[in-house]
């Protein structure tokens, strides 16, 4: 492979990724897991009616990235560095017997930084992304288990200039189904293991002939209460592309090329009941990477329960 060559896959396949994680969703409900450790030991949880304000980042960095087989490309110097934030609200209601109704939007901003030794791969960007939408996910809370399924939409709200590489929006649609659960090992809900599975539906690019490969995803963990506001755990998570990229302007270095990537980590979760509020912090590591920046990702957030309904009272 030519030096140009591998210097267009590392930029492509960098950018791909980096603006993967700049679409950064903001669920209370943990759904929207776009960005890979987005969610955690949580993911198919249902939470309990009420209005979330939700921060959630994410901090990406990698010094390798890895070809269609698995092997280290030769990059030297290779530096990539992807910071996302957003703010979002979540709303949950449960009437009377039917299944809890979940909503969620939220807006993030991003960086994106890429250097290596060549000045034309050398990327500096920071904007707003794409607006995450979930318009609707069905829920239902048992004494030992949760069970979620929802839709959600990326609109490709952020700037998205093709020709110049700027802006930090993806360009595109991107539709996502989910389903997933959590089990519970006794009623108190002290200990549980949880999942949520995403197909990503990516429509074609704005301005220009490239369609991402639509990509399933899953995530989740499995915890314990340490205490009465600490849950420890372990997350991980698992990608796999499962249609090629395609479009005329699709650089052929990339074609047939299918993104794969785990990853694991520890995760720690505390409630703060005085402030109704709760906050976790995850350290995930990438293994079995395919066609992509290897590298490691810290997740955090923060939910505020700004209201509860009131409890109802029996007559």
């Amino acid at each position: 492979m030519c030096l140009q060559t591998v210097h267009r896959f590392e930029r492509v396949c960098a950018l791909s990724v980096a603006c993967a994680m700049a679409a950064w969703p903001a669920a209370a409900q943990q759904l929207g897991p776009k960005v890979l450790a987005g969610v955690g030991i949580d993911a198919g949880t249902q939470p309990m009616p009420g209005l979330y304000v939700i921060n959630r980042l994410v901090d990406f960095t990698s010094v390798e990235a890895r070809n269609r087989n698995g092997d280290p490309l030769p990059l030297e110097g290779l530096d990539i560095s992807a910071f996302g934030d957003a703010v979002g609200v979540a709303f949950t209601v449960h009437p009377g017997r039917m299944p809890y109704l979940n909503f969620a939007a939220s807006l993030p901003v991003a960086r994106l930084s890429i250097s290596i030794d060549h000045p034309l791969t050398s990327i500096d960007r920071f904007g707003l992304s794409d607006l995450f939408v979930q318009p609707l996910k069905l829920g239902w809370r048992g004494t030992r288990h949760d069970i979620v399924a929802g839709y959600a939409f990326y609109a490709p709200t952020g700037r998205f200039e093709p020709r110049t590489d700027s802006g930090m929006g993806r360009g595109h649609w991107t539709h996502e189904f989910a389903v997933g659960g959590a089990a519970y090992t006794s009623s108190e809900r002290r200990s549980h293991a949880s999942m949520l599975a995403t197909f990503e539906l990516n429509e074609r690019k704005r301005g220009i002939d490239i369609r991402r490969g639509n990509m399933f995803q899953m995530q989740g963990g499995a915890g314990v209460t340490a205490t009465s506001t600490i849950v420890l755990g372990v997350a991980g998570y698992a990608l796999w592309q499962v249609s090629d990229d395609s479009g005329a302007d699709l650089p052929d270095v990339l074609r047939g090329a299918r993104t794969r990537v785990f990853g694991l980590g520890p995760e720690v979760d505390v409630t703060i009941p005085v402030l109704r509020m709760r906050a976790g912090i995850r350290f995930e590591w990438d293994f079995g990477v395919r066609a992509r920046p290897m590298g490691q990702v810290l997740g955090a957030g923060t939910t505020y329960r700004a209201w509860a309904p009131t409890p109802r009272t029996s007559k």
